[in-house]
């Protein structure tokens, strides 16, 4: 059986509110894309879920951090600092399954 994920109102404010975060913090332009998830993770260690923030910048680099909290939880302060953003940059052929 197919089954739609529903987000609750709080949820859905949460992600909103970490993709304007994630704008201002990394000053992007309105025509970046931010994608703001909510994941379920299974592997040993890991919380049951985590925030992940992927963002593409006019350059087409991809950046990308995890939150290990659920979005409800994340707070502006865990986001990572403006000048960690040239570490947050995908290099081309990662494989991003590994974290």
């Amino acid at each position: 059986m197919l089954t739609t994920f529903q987000k609750s109102p709080a949820q859905l404010d949460a992600l909103n509110r970490i993709e304007a975060w994630t704008r201002a913090r990394f000053a992007l332009a309105p025509e970046e894309v931010v994608l703001v998830s909510e994941l379920a993770c299974a592997l040993p260690g890991c919380p049951p879920l985590e925030t992940v923030v992927a963002f593409w910048t006019l350059d087409k680099t991809r950046h990308h951090f995890k939150v290990f909290k659920r979005a409800e939880e994340v707070r502006e302060g865990d986001l990572p600092y403006s000048w960690m953003k040239p570490g947050l940059a995908v290099p081309e052929g990662f494989d991003p399954s590994c974290c």
